[in-house]
């Protein structure tokens, strides 16, 4: 932190914040462009995590003290302050409990930042490859102080669950290859002068990920054999809170989930009947699209045809329902790396937008893709989802702070904001052949489904009487990935892949829905305000420049604008 700190308003202790934070988190720094990060690795031992605990309790000290100053109280720095206090104290409560000595997610943990930050490391220039090949250096340090949290975790009895640990040994194994290992094929682009620097540091991060592997195998998988995968009501209070930026009430959460439930069951039912008359489900209708509906072939092709679709999103809402600066506009579609998990995702630009935003496809070994599949998804990575929420927060990060638009980011907040922007696409009559529209439903339906086997499976909760499947049961992890795989279109390998990623990263699963649930009442709010002088066009522009705020401010933010 730096040392010039008297008269320090919020925003300004937050951004002195992420400038410490990114000297202890060079991945971190890497998302945002800082080039000094490129050849670094945190330190994810028990001693890396307290001193990042203890940057996070010198902060609020030193906010407490600029909330009092003079012109804390205007509302630019009073978003900032309420932000960084609320995500700091959720981090330490998370860290407190010990959660992060037993970090083993499909898609969310150490492991997974430290191959997933090569993707996005800088690779333009020689000397960009070579602090690449001092960044794969690193690994073995970086994996040795995560295999030392999690051997903590096992000494206070606080393992991983199984299920886990047995997908990221499978990930391990695909990483690390049999012929070739992932980082090998990785630094196959660098520059010839530095062949052999590069092959080396591949391959001596693929021999830590093999020791890894090991380990996890032989040694921390069979000390968690029969611990439970679901985390009980405190502990998944303790992640909600983390994910949603709100003290969730689960009860009426997980009612609303069904709520939603059946709503969407008879919208799709409706859509069903048009691509499959007579079809006794909606997924019969889905899978009769999976082998007879429109497609793309190929891997380049479906690439090149969704950079198409959200180039096509760009022109026809700038200027109607957005206003959109240039550096905006750019964003990339890219095929992601194999042997991570089967959801898309997104990536933001870095601060200076030298790298833009990114959307990510796992193709998971197919070579065919349904449209239906992909056009409300891309909607909701890419345009107008993740890419204009966070790009627009990076191009007004000026006006607000750099955590507020960076690592400050909430889950729910910017989940509920692309599941609106999925919404707004079907409102604006985007969606309008059924397949399209067909397979919007069938994603918000997996969301509303999110929050039924989220909370009811972690929590042990009781099946409705009113539900089709196993009424009156206490949901388990086996229930609830037969419930989500007769709930979805997607493949089984998917379901799975979910299933996992929610017992790993209990609480973030149910930010889509109560987040977009918290969007759309906001804009309701602020329509009912401004009567017929309601600007949608304005209000998206104005929302979507708060940058980042946890659900507790969400929905009250947008409601005044």
């Amino acid at each position: 932190m730096p040392d010039n700190i008297d008269n320090q308003l919020p925003r300004q202790v937050a951004d002195a914040y992420v400038d410490s934070y990114v000297d202890i988190d060079p991945i971190a720094g890497t998302y945002l462009g800082v080039p000094e990060s490129s050849s670094r690795l945190p330190d994810f031992s028990p001693e890396g995590q307290e001193q990042t605990a203890e940057l996070a309790r010198a902060t609020l000290a030193r906010l407490t003290e600029a909330e009092s100053r003079p012109g804390a109280d205007a509302d630019a720095e009073r978003r900032c302050a309420r932000l960084l206090r609320e995500r700091l104290e959720a981090e330490l409560a998370v860290h407190e409990a010990g959660e992060r000595l037993r970090a083993v997610s499909n898609i969310h943990s150490p492991v997974h930042a430290v191959r997933e930050i090569l993707t996005v490391t800088p690779t333009e220039t020689t000397d960009d490859w070579a602090a690449i090949a001092k960044r794969l250096r690193a690994v073995p340090a970086a994996l040795d102080g995560y295999r030392a949290s999690l051997a903590e975790g096992l000494k206070r009895h606080m393992p991983a669950g199984p299920r886990q640990v047995a997908t990221v040994i499978g990930q391990l194994e695909e990483w690390v290859g049999t012929d070739r290992s992932w980082f090998a094929s990785f630094t196959a682009d660098g520059p010839e002068e530095l062949r052999s620097d590069l092959d080396t540091a591949a391959a001596i991060a693929t021999g830590a990920f093999e020791d890894l592997h090991d380990w996890l195998k032989n040694t921390y998988g069979p000390a968690v054999e029969g611990s439970p995968d679901i985390v009980g009501r405190e502990r998944y209070a303790r992640w909600s809170r983390y994910w949603n930026g709100t003290d969730i009430n689960l009860d009426e959460a997980y009612a609303y989930g069904w709520a939603e439930y059946h709503r969407l069951l008879a919208e799709m039912r409706v859509e069903a009947e048009k691509v499959l008359p007579g079809a006794a489900t909606p997924w019969k209708a889905l899978a009769h699209l999976d082998e007879h509906g429109k497609h793309i072939e190929g891997v380049e092709e479906v690439r090149v045809w969704l950079q198409g679709l959200m180039d096509e999103a760009i022109e026809k809402l700038d200027g109607t329902h957005f206003e959109l600066a240039e550096r905006v506009k750019r964003v990339e579609s890219r095929i992601a790396p194999p042997g991570g998990a089967a959801a898309p995702y997104y990536t933001q630009p870095s601060v200076d937008f030298s790298r833009p935003g990114r959307t990510w496809l796992p193709t998971m070994g197919e070579t065919r893709f349904p449209v239906y599949d992909l056009v409300s998804t891309w909607y909701h990575e890419g345009v107008p989802g993740h890419h204009l929420q966070l790009a627009q927060w990076t191009h007004v990060a000026d006006q607000l702070s750099r955590y507020q638009a960076t690592i400050g980011m909430v889950s729910a907040n910017a989940e509920g904001w692309a599941l609106y922007a999925e919404r707004l696409m079907d409102e604006l009559g985007f969606l309008s052949d059924a397949e399209r529209r067909l397979g919007y439903l069938d994603a918000q339906m997996m969301r509303a489904v999110r929050v039924i086997v989220d909370i009811g499976m972690h929590l042990e909760l009781e099946i409705p009487a009113d539900s089709p499947f196993h009424p009156g049961e206490r949901w388990t992890p086996e229930l609830a990935q037969r419930f989500f795989g007769m709930h979805s279109g997607r493949p089984a390998d998917f379901v799975e892949s979910e299933l996992i990623r929610y017992l790993g990263m209990p609480g973030q699963a149910i930010g889509y829905k109560l987040g977009e649930r918290a969007w759309l009442k906001g804009r309701e709010a602020a329509r009912k305000a401004h009567g017929d002088a309601f600007d949608p066009k304005k209000w998206h522009m104005a929302a979507l420049s708060l940058g980042s705020l946890g659900l507790d401010d969400l929905e009250k933010e947008l409601s005044r604008l």
